[in-house]
């Protein structure tokens, strides 16, 4: 070999790691009723698309939960930070003392609820559940407190009862022990030829944030440039959603391993009322949820969000 070729070889290999990007880390993201619920529809877009990858970010999963503490624990447990929470869990989570920041907005709106009835129950209106037997999912859960929310409004009482999620509060409408219970999408798009509604939240309650983005404060003060990209990659997947239902409906479908049509039927059902944030704080909305969290004992007092929020990732 040649001094001239060794000193080509030699000059070609210390050039390789520089001139060739070496591919992020993979890591996962937490979100709440991924695979179940509408809320990881960005997320879902954001791989597909690869709107991640583009940033420089290896997410080749989703962890998920149930919701409430466990998705603010798999949050807390990963080695990466970051999740959509929410908004109840993020706050028990930091009266907790557990030091966390805000850093965008997830679904802005508790409005797709509604509560379900069959078709013949004699049940047409909020009213008509006076007295009557209606299901919630959990006590203090979100249904626990849209419900009391609703009936007060309406000055009227039900006993209520609970069911232990969406579709054991459907089977007990079908097997007549309570009158009403709730369902959200995309399981009302499934079910909704053999039910038929009582009422929306939206029709009876101000917008309320359920979800944001949330992190520990340690791992925002080391990774804010790396956060900013999570954030503006999630903001990108909603703008998608909104001009591409059919295409995003596919793509969860995919990733929900369920039907197309169901998941298109929700999308357009939620886009209508705006269901995602790009990520903006809508403090008003987020002060709703605060009151109704109140009402079942979830949270005392006010919540000061300058404490807890961090606007910066949105710009």
């Amino acid at each position: 070999m040649n001094v001239v070729y060794k000193a080509a070889l030699a000059a070609a290999l210390l050039m390789t790691p520089a001139m060739t990007p070496r591919p992020a880390l993979a890591e996962q993201i937490s979100v709440t009723h991924w695979g179940v619920l509408m809320y990881g529809a960005p997320y879902a877009v954001a791989i597909e698309k690869g709107y991640y990858k583009e940033a420089g970010l290896g997410i080749d999963g989703v962890l998920t939960s149930k919701g409430g503490g466990t998705t603010m624990r798999n949050v807390m447990a990963s080695p990466l930070p970051y999740g959509e929470v929410a908004l109840s869990a993020a706050l028990a989570a930091m009266k907790q003392g557990i030091e966390l920041k805000i850093i965008h907005s997830g679904v802005r709106t508790a409005g797709e609820i509604l509560w379900a009835t069959l078709p013949d129950s004699g049940i047409n209106s909020v009213k008509d559940l006076a007295g009557k037997k209606v299901a919630f999912t959990s006590p203090k859960s979100v249904t626990d407190m849209l419900l009391t929310m609703v009936m007060d409004k309406h000055g009227i009482k039900a006993e209520t009862v609970s069911a232990g999620g969406i579709g054991g509060g459907l089977t007990m409408v079908e097997q007549k022990a309570v009158v009403a219970a709730p369902v959200m999408d995309p399981v009302w798009s499934k079910v909704q030829a053999k039910f038929k509604p009582v009422f929306f939240v939206k029709d009876e309650l101000p917008a309320m944030v359920q979800t944001v983005g949330v992190t520990t404060v340690e791992y925002a003060n080391a990774n804010k440039d790396k956060l900013r990209k999570f954030v503006q990659a999630r903001k990108k997947a909603v703008e998608f959603i909104y001009a591409n239902p059919e295409e995003t409906a596919k793509i969860v479908a995919k990733h929900y391993e369920t039907d197309e049509k169901i998941i298109l039927g929700a999308v357009k059902n939620l886009s209508a009322m705006k269901y995602w944030s790009p990520g903006e704080f809508e403090f008003d909305a987020m002060d709703n949820m605060v009151k109704g969290l109140q009402i079942v004992g979830e949270v005392e007092g006010k919540v000061d969000w300058s404490k807890v929020v961090d606007e910066s990732y949105m710009k």
